[in-house]
């Protein structure tokens, strides 16, 4: 297992300064740590929608995903509901699994708060059974909070 590396919380930080434009950065922002991680299928938001009272798909990287997922059901609903980061060894022990990708086999997912609002899901998965350490959920908990604070709540509220 790859553990991730802290740098990418500067990274994130570096590379979304000055950007307006929340599509741009959580474009670059999955590009980014899909690209820092090792032994990736799917790497992605989800945002809440009070249109659809779901967790709508936002930019990713990877294979096609799940456009709508209820809170409360599956791995990102379920870390919505609780707004708590976790990690799934093992997708398929998982009650409630929604498989987007049959090729998933672990997943860690982060809530994403915005002005102290929880708004969304950072949600990556792997093809490798436990994949996903306390080091890189540790990571990608500080990664979130840096790429919140180039999010702007009101122009996300445009788009979901």
């Amino acid at each position: 297992m790859s553990t991730l590396d802290p740098i990418l919380v500067a990274q994130v930080d570096a590379l979304l300064d000055n950007e307006p434009n929340p599509i741009t950065v959580l474009s670059n922002a999955s590009a980014l740590i899909n690209a820092a991680m090792t032994d990736l299928n799917w790497c992605g938001f989800y945002f809440y929608s009070k249109t659809t009272g779901t967790l709508d798909l936002g930019p990713f990287q990877g294979q096609v995903a799940c456009t709508h997922i209820k809170p409360g059901s599956g791995v990102v609903g379920t870390a919505f509901e609780k707004d708590a980061p976790m990690i799934v060894p093992n997708v398929h022990e998982f009650a409630g699994h929604i498989a987007c990708d049959a090729a998933s086999n672990s997943e860690v997912v982060v809530p994403i708060h915005v002005d102290g609002k929880l708004i969304g899901i950072l949600d990556i998965d792997s093809p490798k059974l436990d994949r996903f350490s306390q080091a890189d959920q540790d990571v990608l908990v500080d990664a979130v909070a840096a790429l919140a604070k180039h999010l702007d709540a009101k122009a996300l509220a445009l788009v979901y």
